[in-house]
């Protein structure tokens, strides 16, 4: 019988096929002490396997490239953090096996991560992943990873690890669905750069028997058990009517009544650059730096590397608008020659450019090699900066960009409800601004990103943050400059139509999510967005906001 379930919609498309469960490794080791003369075989052994699981992250992430890649590099260097070997090695020392020592020096920094005010909660499906890999080549049993098949399947797992998601074969899975995460989680960003359509956050998605057959809708985030024949086929319908519209919606992004919004890419690195191009992107909105600096935590990239790496993104966009977020660092993005280890809550601490401020060689070098990289090329850069709390910020971010003579426009990203409270004040020292919708919903509710038992004040619809967005977006056209939107809420074609309505004058996100964005809107005026837009900030709640918006676009 046809039940239904609904969980957090993160990422476009229909999948329609049995079920499959994600393996997992035998985790809990026995608990047996070892004679102290069998001490540094063990903590040779554990040095062995930390090192293999470290090169296998790394591997991975080359072979996926782009926001993967640096994910993968992420979980890397929490494989090698210094203090947990040290820990590792303590606990051999006193008689533990080299399998159980990993085990509880993991579960103890876990711990840690729980109690740093849940900000880094969202990576303990990374950490846990780590831990998994390297007790399972310990014990030598089977690594975690996706199952078997050789006939399509739907992937139902607790959480999906990056190093999982990086490599799923979308022609084999055609969907997947975990019980934890959230919109802005790793699983989901990588979902929708694959393509793959994905529902995250839904209660009891483990206990879906290993072969019912399952309908997933990425959009709504519903889920039908066991779905009719009449289902199926009324799903088919739907995803094939959405292919032919994407076929059909082609050049720059425009409402019906040629109001033009700009669709831009985020990127992770030059490796996102040809499914930019490919999917008709007309620059890039948002340019993450990060990639560069995960390389090696213990040193900044030379100037010239950066050189070479931007200038690849720069040059893909002749004529075209690419806005570069210089490096945001913290949080859960530490790099160890920049971020305190030590600090208590890391969300709210140093991070972005407070980190930057504190270390301006780094930032100089950044600035000094993104202005030689756009020496004699066409394209129109944009340098921003990540999490600007006040026109202070923006003046010290402006005056580092004119030190360092370069030749682009200056602006600064609103993350932080202040920025968006004091927009006016903010772009008297920049020349515009971009909302990175993931951290300000973050910000705005005290709801960490990465935790599932949140994500309902995740969600892009909530109308506290739609007000946010126009507040920002009306103040920017009172100061005659653009106002984007680079955070994930862009990447979805109903709330991309709310977005515009508000007054965002770009929109960037996925490569994958272009084409449904592009078609979407070229189906309304630009009076039809606002009434939608007015429609859902009037709401009270996520659910009613978006009803709200397809009501009027739908002319109910």
């Amino acid at each position: 019988m046809e039940t239904t379930l609904r969980g957090v919609g993160v990422s476009h498309g229909v999948a329609i096929g049995e079920v499959r469960h994600m393996g997992t490794a035998v985790l809990e080791p026995p608990a047996k002490q070892i004679p102290a003369e069998d001490a540094e075989r063990e903590q040779g052994r554990a040095r062995k396997a930390v090192e293999a699981v470290a090169a296998d992250l790394i591997a991975r992430g080359n072979l996926a490239g782009g926001e993967a890649q640096a994910v993968l590099e992420a979980q890397a260097m929490m494989a090698q953090d210094p203090e947990l070997m040290a820990d590792v090695e303590r606990r051999i020392a006193v008689g533990s096996t080299a399998e159980r020592a990993v085990y509880d020096a993991f579960a103890a920094y876990r711990a840690l991560l729980a109690g740093a005010g849940e900000y880094l909660a969202g990576r303990v499906a990374d950490l846990d992943d780590v831990r998994n890999r390297i007790v399972a080549r310990l014990l030598g049993v089977p690594m975690p990873g996706v199952p078997d098949s050789d006939e399509p399947y739907v992937l139902i797992a607790r959480d999906l690890a990056p190093a999982d998601t990086a490599l799923l074969d979308p022609t084999l899975v055609l969907g997947f669905v975990t019980e934890e995460g959230g919109p802005t989680s790793h699983s989901a960003i990588l979902a929708r750069a694959l393509g793959v359509p994905a529902v995250v956050a839904l209660p009891g998605a483990g206990e879906l028997a290993e072969g019912t057959v399952i309908a997933v809708d990425g959009s709504t985030g519903e889920i039908f058990v066991e779905p009719s024949a009449e289902k199926k086929a009324q799903m088919e319908a739907a995803a094939a009517e959405r292919k032919a519209a994407l076929s059909a919606a082609t050049g720059p992004g425009a409402t019906s009544d040629g109001h033009k919004v700009p669709l831009l890419a985020n990127v992770g690195g030059p490796a996102d650059v040809p499914a930019a191009v490919e999917a008709g992107a007309e620059g890039v909105g948002l340019f993450r730096t990060e990639f560069l600096f995960l390389d090696d935590s213990k040193k900044a990239p030379s100037e010239e590397k950066q050189v070479e790496a931007y200038r690849q993104v720069l040059e893909a966009f002749p004529e075209g608008r690419v806005v570069v977020r210089v490096l945001d660092a913290g949080a859960d993005k530490p790099l160890d020659f920049l971020t305190p280890a030590d600090e208590p809550n890391p969300a709210l601490g140093v991070r972005g450019l407070r980190t930057l401020l504190d270390h301006p060689e780094v930032l100089r070098t950044q600035l000094g090699a993104l202005a030689k990289a756009a020496e004699g090329l066409p394209v129109y850069l944009e340098v921003m900066a990540p999490m600007v709390a006040d026109r202070i910020d923006a003046k010290a971010f402006a005056d580092a960009c004119r030190a360092a003579g370069l030749q682009a426009k200056f602006g600064a990203m609103v993350e932080i409800p202040s920025a968006a409270l004091r927009a006016r004040s903010i772009l008297q020292e920049v020349e515009f601004l971009s909302l990175g919708t993931n951290d300000l919903a973050q910000y705005t509710f005290a709801a960490d990103r990465q935790v599932g038992a949140v994500s309902r004040l995740q969600d892009p619809w909530q109308p506290a943050l739609l007000d946010l967005v126009a507040l920002s977006a009306e103040s920017a056209k009172a100061e005659g400059k653009s106002c984007g939107v680079c955070g994930e809420a862009a990447s979805d074609p109903l709330l991309a139509c709310v977005l515009t309505g508000l007054g965002v004058t770009s929109l960037s996100m996925g490569a994958a999510s272009l084409p449904y964005v592009r078609a979407t809107l070229a189906k309304y005026t630009l009076a039809q967005c606002e009434r939608a837009a007015a429609a859902a900030r009037a709401a009270d709640t996520a659910e009613e906001a978006r009803a709200a918006a397809q009501a009027v676009l739908s002319g109910e």
